[in-house]
């Protein structure tokens, strides 16, 4: 009697079998996106300073105090200004003349 947990022997298996090879690349390669985090990290930083330098109105440690006094001395005129003559009248001019409109508009 043979054992039910066998299985059954195999006349067909061929002389010869063929293997087919996959390779697969170790699980430890990072590929090339090491590179691309680096350089968005540094434009990150870049535009974090140019953000900083803007707003602060071009430095970190503004002055505080904003009391500015301003004294400007102007000048006395010595001689006083002179008059403006007087515009000549303008010649009459007739208004320009707007024929009616032919036929008359319907209301």
């Amino acid at each position: 009697m043979t054992d039910p947990n066998l299985p059954p022997p195999r006349d067909d298996r061929p002389e010869v079998v063929h293997h087919t090879t996959i390779n697969n690349p170790p699980a430890d390669r990072g590929g090339g996106a090491g590179w691309i985090g680096f350089l968005v990290g540094g434009i990150v930083v870049v535009l974090i300073i140019i953000a900083v330098v803007m707003f602060s109105n071009g430095g970190l440690n503004a002055a505080k105090d904003t009391n500015v006094d301003v004294d400007v001395d102007l000048p006395t005129p010595t001689l006083p200004a002179p008059e403006m003559p007087d515009l000549p009248e303008l010649p009459p001019v007739e208004p320009p003349s707007v024929p009616s409109p032919e036929p008359a508009p319907a209301n």
